[in-house]
């Protein structure tokens, strides 16, 4: 086999690789024979056909079967010949397997970078910290009563925090429209979940009044392309008005959480609470801390593993948005800039890994499923199911290993830190 590495750009590698073709002819040769002892033909006993009328009619079938292993074993005899490491799989460009000639071919690949991590005593990274206060608790205990609120019947009229149930009939131009016609529909006044003139319309509903005509002006924007910019007339009526009642906090409601008084659902929301942040934290210093190393290297990412990443992307946006929809209807390109990112802090880590020559810290690893075990109630369970499972177990070692590469940038670097508050840190969006 004779192997030539084309001129190429960037990251992409082309082979020119010629195969002889006795290697051919041997080997359906082979094939044609071995297939002669066990196929049927009309005509003939079963394996008893003669060779030449085997090899007339699977010699073009046979060929090609071969012609395609044999392109397989000689790319990737190539690669390792040529020290390559491909990112992805290939592109055939040409072929030429005339029978009797030397097969020849062209393989292009994209091929991993090559890139130096660099002085990482020269990086300033600023990471942060938080901490769980009595406030935060006591905000939390108060998020936990109203998610467990229930709602009481009013015979007064609607404010703002109370639930209305309605039934509404809208028409535009005088006609009926798709969608705009409902009975029991619940509304949280001050949730601002629907259009705001409707919600505006019906504050201060007493249920059973006579019915309220008023107009609701449809956005610019509104997904429904007949709607748009519209203004529509409602007539609503409320069948019933409600409000909302928070639970006390007393030790009736913390045995709704396994708790037997109020002082231990206290603990136990802290060190839930703490649990979140710490893994929080993690992440937000871990995505700082790659950041930083990825923005002071310029090395291209191979296109493969980013279509790769956006497709994964895309389907895990649709799995999770759109459950039951087929994923390949979408288009994975909108996620390629998030999905370059990724890509490229994936291969600093692996550089930074290597360049350190990390090792995986068995107790850390140990410390990190007992960490995601301590989030369930039975943890002892939870740690069987990743001793027993080799998946889990290289997946929690993968993790840490990113851990232990993150803590040794920030051993080098020049590192500030910033003390934010829990909300801060768990809702950076808001």
């Amino acid at each position: 086999m004779q192997v030539q590495l084309q001129s190429s750009e960037g990251l992409v590698r082309r082979l020119a690789i010629e195969v002889p073709a006795q290697q051919i002819d041997t080997e359906v040769d082979r094939r044609i024979k071995d297939m002669a002892r066990r196929v049927r033909i009309d005509g003939f006993r079963p394996g008893k056909a003669p060779l030449p009328v085997v090899r007339q009619r699977y010699q073009g079938q046979v060929r090609d079967e071969v012609v395609g292993d044999v392109m397989g074993r000689a790319y990737h005899e190539a690669v390792a010949e040529q020290n390559l490491r491909p990112a992805g799989n290939p592109s055939i460009e040409s072929v030429d397997s005339n029978p009797g000639e030397n097969l020849k071919f062209v393989a292009a690949l994209e091929v991993y970078p090559e890139f130096a991590i660099g002085d990482l005593s020269a990086l300033s990274i600023e990471t942060v910290t938080a901490e769980v206060t009595d406030a935060d608790v006591e905000d939390m205990l108060g998020t936990l009563r109203e998610q467990n609120a229930g709602w009481k019947t009013v015979a007064r009229a609607a404010a703002e925090g109370d639930r209305v149930t309605v039934d509404f009939a809208g028409t535009l131009d005088g006609v009926a429209f798709d969608g705009g016609t409902g009975t029991g529909m619940t509304v949280v006044l001050g949730e601002k979940r629907m259009l705001a003139d409707f919600e505006k319309g019906i504050e201060g509903i007493v249920a059973g009044e006579p019915a309220r005509v008023f107009d609701v002006a449809f956005p610019e924007d509104y997904p429904v392309e007949n709607l748009k910019g519209k203004t529509a007339q409602f007539t609503v009526t409320a069948t019933l008005v409600e409000e909302k009642e928070i639970p006390p906090l007393d030790d009736a409601f913390a045995a709704k959480f396994g708790s037997a008084s109020v002082a231990e659902l206290k603990a136990d929301v802290r060190k839930n609470m703490e649990r979140e942040l710490k893994q929080a934290l993690k992440r937000q210093v871990k995505d700082k801390v790659i950041t930083a190393v990825a923005d002071s290297l310029d090395f291209a990412v191979p296109n493969a593993l980013i279509n790769e990443e956006a497709v994964a992307m895309r389907d895990g946006f649709v799995r999770q948005n759109l459950p039951g929809a087929d994923a390949s209807k979408f288009d994975a390109s909108l996620f390629n800039e998030q999905a370059a990112r990724r890509v490229k802090m994936g291969l600093v880590i692996m550089e930074l890994v290597k360049s350190a020559d990390l090792r995986v810290d068995e107790a850390l690893v140990e410390e990190f499923i007992q960490d995601v075990a301590a989030a369930y109630d039975e943890p002892e369970q939870v740690v069987a199911s990743y001793k027993g499972d080799r998946e889990l177990m290289s997946n929690a070692r993968t993790v840490v290993l990113e851990q232990q590469a993150v803590d040794y940038v920030l051993s080098k670097a020049q590192v500030t830190t910033n003390t934010l508050a829990f909300k801060a840190v768990m809702n950076p969006q808001g």
